[in-house]
């Protein structure tokens, strides 16, 4: 041991114990959460850095009493070359279409292998960020998928014939929403048996627990665990096959402990906020692992540019080429490779070696200088390139670009390695084109506001509407995402921005219009209902509430909820009505003083239903319950009970809609569910895929009419 752990004590008891004894094996290179540092610069510091991590293996595998029965199993293995694996919103639009309300698989994976060269896994997406908007758990939100289950499966057989696997996510921190009523890990584990998934992610757990090792082998349809975060113990290593990366990126890479100590451990690199995917894909390719593609971040489009999506299509195909020889026992980070800024692999294969390669300057080297050990008969390749290398000597020469890769094969003479000249064909025409002739530029995604006819303006509107006056107005809004920071991309691009923000502001002149001076309450639907027998044609979820196609007794004056945004139009349109702009919402609630609440500038909880943090979900109050709570121009009944629909944008891969007024409903134990905008200067971005799963039971809705200018 070194001097300086032999001084360092610790006091237990009143007794002086060596603190190496309770630590592990003295390290000159301690891991840094996940990643061991390199060894730095010269031959000699790379040779004692190699047998000081080896000897901390050797001794770390003993300490957690490893054993490698998960990464032996046949029906686990496709794990261990899981490279490329994006996880997708379920309302990405190239992957469902809610114009004909079918699943569009073939167009999503064609859309990323024309891009970056196909995935091998995809993460379904179908919880956060609505989840909590009312009290459907995890696993409700995943059956409310259109079609349900059997639609789902389906979806998997569609990425199956592609060979591509599929994950859902498992949620620990969803215990304020509606009780599964068996253990998390049973509930999942059914669930995706019936979908017929492949793994489950373990959305911020930091290594799923044995208990879902357990349960899915149990239910006799074994799972792939693939949690989130790097495990807390290295003993989660033994039956957690995958992981995610969030890693650090020196300028000198660092390697994953996990590989380190378990080579066939798959861990997949995230950094999805990154718009520049450089140190995301170096790093994986000198580790040999993967790389989480995740573009559609909760409706935030983080598009990959085309010089990195080019980057990942060759890097994927080395990885997926030679994918046995990445999980060599043997790998030797660091292999000595010059100049300075360029860094080497070594994957020692039976019959072949392979070598990946990056090149951390900006600038492009030449003559990369690879020693290699004497071995007649012995074939070389450069993969980048495409070509047969000849040695001099010892030595291998290739050239690598700034920020590039580059990646060697050694096979002998004789032997012949699958697919291989496909693959050099491959690389060859694709290297005539650099990297850096592709563009590195990040764009945000434009989005446009969904039209909203105008009414014919009349002077006699409906029973209970409020008259509001043309005026001025300072529209001042914005949104509260739980994660995106103020990117641009973020929340929604009203018609006078010229990108999406989560900041608005704008002055706007408002002309007169009628509203409902209360949402729209079950008595109203049922009367459109028994006017045009209205039945929509995804009807799941539908008035979920009602029983035998009425509400429940006393439940008149309250709003109708579980109605999807289709459902709103149509009554409107029955009605002679429309649905509200956000900014006519906003006016009627707020007036021309800039109030935080439609009653004024302090929280009156007389103006509101009690909040009610249950896993039930009792039902919103009758909409004249609390007139403490009306505008300055009589409308009622604007915050705290249901939220109401208004305003949707659509992009070119999400749908969104603007929900204004919060609701009673607010769920205990996380601050990842839908958070609450019961203030007038706040608006909640719902993700829209289909009506099915738009549907919820503290979402409702109110009318507008045009009204003609000059009537009092």
């Amino acid at each position: 041991m070194a001097s300086r752990a032999r001084k360092l004590l610790l006091i237990v008891t009143g007794v002086l114990i060596p603190l190496n004894y309770i630590g592990a094996q003295d390290t000159q290179f301690p891991a840094q959460a996940s990643q061991i540092p390199g060894p730095g610069e010269g031959a000699a510091a790379r040779a004692a850095w190699l047998t000081d991590i080896t000897r901390w293996r050797h001794e770390r595998l003993i300490r957690i009493g490893y054993h490698d029965e998960e990464y032996k199993r046949p029906e686990l293995a496709w794990a261990q070359h899981n490279f490329v694996a994006p996880q997708v919103m379920v309302e990405e639009r190239y992957l469902y279409d809610p114009q004909t309300g079918k699943y569009t698989v073939d167009r999503y994976l064609d859309d990323l292998e024309k891009r970056y060269g196909g995935i091998d896994s995809v993460l379904l997406w179908p919880v956060y960020p609505n989840i909590g908007i009312d009290n459907r758990s995890q696993w409700d939100l995943t059956r409310d998928l259109p079609g349900g289950v059997p639609a789902l499966r389906e979806v998997v057989r569609d990425f199956h014939r592609r060979n591509v696997k599929v994950f859902f996510p498992a949620m620990p921190w969803d215990v304020g929403t509606r009780d599964p009523g068996v253990p998390y890990p049973v509930a999942t584990a059914k669930l995706l048996a019936e979908i017929g998934a492949d793994g489950i992610n373990g959305d911020t757990f930091a290594g799923l627990p044995r208990t879902y090792r357990m349960a899915s082998d149990e239910i006799g349809h074994p799972l792939v665990l693939q949690p989130e975060l790097t495990p807390q113990s290295d003993e989660m290593l033994i039956w957690n096959n995958q992981s995610w990366a969030y890693w650090k990126f020196p300028f000198e890479p660092m390697i994953s402990k996990l590989k380190w100590l378990e080579p066939r451990h798959m861990l997949d690199v995230c950094d999805r906020w990154a718009r520049d995917k450089t140190d995301n894909l170096q790093f994986a390719f000198f580790n040999g692992i993967g790389y989480v593609s995740w573009e559609n971040i909760w409706g935030i489009w983080n598009g990959i540019t085309p010089r990195d999506a080019e980057a990942l299509r060759r890097v994927a195909d080395v990885e997926r080429t030679f994918a046995k020889l990445l999980v060599s026992a043997n790998w030797e980070p660091y292999y000595p490779v010059s100049p300075y800024g360029v860094f080497g692999t070594k994957f020692p294969g039976e019959g072949a070696t392979l070598w990946t390669i990056v090149n951390r300057n900006e600038y492009d080297v030449r003559a990369v200088q690879l020693p290699v050990p004497e071995a007649a008969g012995t074939r070389f390749y450069d993969l980048w390139h495409g070509r047969e290398l000849k040695p001099q000597g010892t030595t291998l020469s290739i050239d690598i670009e700034g920020h590039g890769f580059g990646a060697v094969l050694a096979i002998p003479s004789a032997a012949q390695w699958p697919a291989l000249d496909g693959f050099l064909n491959r690389m060859r025409e694709q290297s005539e084109k650099p990297l850096a002739s592709f563009s590195h530029e990040w764009h945000f995604l434009p989005q446009q506001i969904v039209d909203i006819p105008a009414t014919p303006a009349t002077s006699k509107p409906a029973e209970d509407m409020v008259r509001i006056p043309a005026g001025e107005f300072e529209f001042q809004v914005a949104g509260i995402e739980i994660e995106g920071d103020n990117w641009s991309g973020l929340d929604v691009q009203y018609p006078w921005e010229d990108s999406p923000r989560r900041a608005h502001h704008k002055t706007l002149e408002i002309k007169p219009f009628y509203i409902d001076r209360y949402p729209v309450t079950n008595a109203a639907f049922k009367r459109f209902l028994d006017a045009t027998h209205y039945r929509p044609a995804d009807d799941h979820n539908f008035l979920k509430d009602w029983v035998h196609g009425t509400f429940p007794t006393g439940w008149e004056k309250r709003p109708v909820t579980w109605v999807s945004l289709e459902d709103a139009r149509a009554y409107a349109h029955w009605a002679g009505k429309r649905l509200p702009h956000e900014w006519e919402w906003q006016y009627a609630a707020q007036g021309s003083d800039a109030r935080l609440y439609p009653w004024g500038n302090s929280w009156d909880d007389d103006a509101v239903p009690n909040p009610y943090h249950g896993r039930d979900l009792p039902g919103p109050a009758e909409v004249d319950a609390h007139p403490r709570g009306a505008s300055s121009f009589g409308v009622m009944d604007l915050t705290g009970n249901v939220w109401q629909w208004t305003d949707e944008f659509v992009d070119q891969h999400t749908r969104a809609a603007i929900l204004r007024g919060g609701s009673y409903y607010r769920p205990d134990g996380s601050r990842w569910y839908f958070p609450q905008a019961t203030k007038l200067n706040e608006h909640g971005k719902y993700l829209l895929m289909a009506p099915s799963k738009d549907r919820a039971g503290t979402l409702g809705f109110r009318c507008v009419i045009d009204s003609m200018a000059g009537i009092q």
